[in-house]
């Protein structure tokens, strides 16, 4: 299965009647794998950014979660392996795998628990594969 596919097949599932806004599966060193169309350009500080807090947890929080310039504040997660952010009725979910970072963005009505389900989920399995 292609990245492509990964991310328009299993990120982009429906949920309940909802689905994720942008996801994307980007290398550790920042590379885009596979994206969705409307995935903001992500900077190569930002996803650093988004790395180091998955070695030093918790280094995000007191700045904020920045992708593509929107700026998400940081919540509870999984140190070292799920980033959470929220940004009004929305947020983010970042999984962490062995070879890659898996990220899914969600709008209202979309609930936060859904987006966790679907970018942890599919992070799981990749892990499990061995990715």
């Amino acid at each position: 299965m292609s990245w492509q596919t990964y991310v328009d097949e299993q990120l982009l599932c429906d949920i309940d009647g909802q689905r994720l806004a942008a996801a994307a599966i980007l290398g550790h060193d920042g590379a885009v794998w596979a994206q969705s169309e409307p995935f903001p350009e992500v900077k190569p500080e930002e996803i650093t950014a988004v790395i180091n807090d998955f070695d030093e947890p918790g280094s995000l929080a007191p700045t904020g979660l920045f992708l593509g310039g929107t700026k998400y504040m940081v919540i509870q997660g999984e140190p070292g392996a799920v980033i959470r952010g929220k940004k009004g009725s929305g947020g983010v979910t970042i999984k962490k795998t062995s070879l890659a970072i898996i990220i899914g963005i969600y709008e209202e009505p979309m609930t936060p628990g859904q987006c966790n389900m679907v970018v942890e989920r599919l992070g799981d399995y990749l892990l499990e594969q061995g990715f």
